[in-house]
């Protein structure tokens, strides 16, 4: 396990090679590693093999469980499919338990689409589905609309200022983290080892 005391996990809900999904949150990304106190670990459910609603946990399901398990945050990346989020992020919810894993945990929500509205209905679809199994949802979930022209072939963002709403995702998230989790870690590690004892 890091030494580093911050765990954040991003969740990519898109399996297709070369997706815009991960090209948007290899930003954000890039973004949470900047900060020295922060672990990053990405998940592909590419490489998991997630068992359907209904049937016992796979190897890759209790793999996936105890990531977020192990967590401190979690980024949910999404892809506007039909009017919605991905069924591979729902797929992911559905191996997270009940009680999900996600109970309790801050979320931060981005989204991709290729329409001019960008990923507005998918990422409100998944912001409910999050609140209702107990994440903390975080307000100003970033959606990047006409996905296909903001990247290049390679992943590269044409628009810097695409670029820095972005980015904003792991900023908010740090922000709030160093803001209110942060101090109460370091509280309850203080208050375990005593330090805080007779004053």
């Amino acid at each position: 396990m890091s030494e580093k005391p911050i765990r954040i996990v991003v969740i990519n809900g898109s399996v297709r090679p070369n997706n815009y999904t991960s090209m948007a949150s290899a930003l954000v990304i890039d973004e949470l590693k900047k900060d020295p106190m922060v672990h990053v670990q990405v998940i592909d459910p590419s490489t998991l093999e997630l068992s359907p609603p209904g049937l016992p946990s796979s190897t890759g399901a209790r793999q996936l469980q105890e990531t977020v398990k192990q967590a401190t945050a979690i980024v949910l990346a999404t892809p506007e499919y039909h009017g919605s989020f991905s069924s591979v992020m729902k797929l992911v919810i559905e191996n997270l338990g009940f009680p999900s894993l996600l109970q309790g945990k801050p979320v931060a929500l981005l989204g991709v689409a290729a329409g001019a509205i960008g990923a507005i209905k998918s990422l409100e679809h998944l912001r409910g589905v999050a609140a209702h199994v107990g994440a903390l949802v975080l307000p100003t979930p970033i959606s990047v609309p006409n996905v296909r022209s903001v990247f290049d072939e390679e992943g590269h963002v044409n628009d810097p200022n695409v670029e820095h709403i972005i980015r904003g995702v792991a900023r908010s998230l740090l922000e709030y983290l160093h803001g209110n989790v942060c101090p109460r870690v370091t509280l309850e590690r203080l208050m375990r080892e005593g330090v805080l004892a007779g004053a």
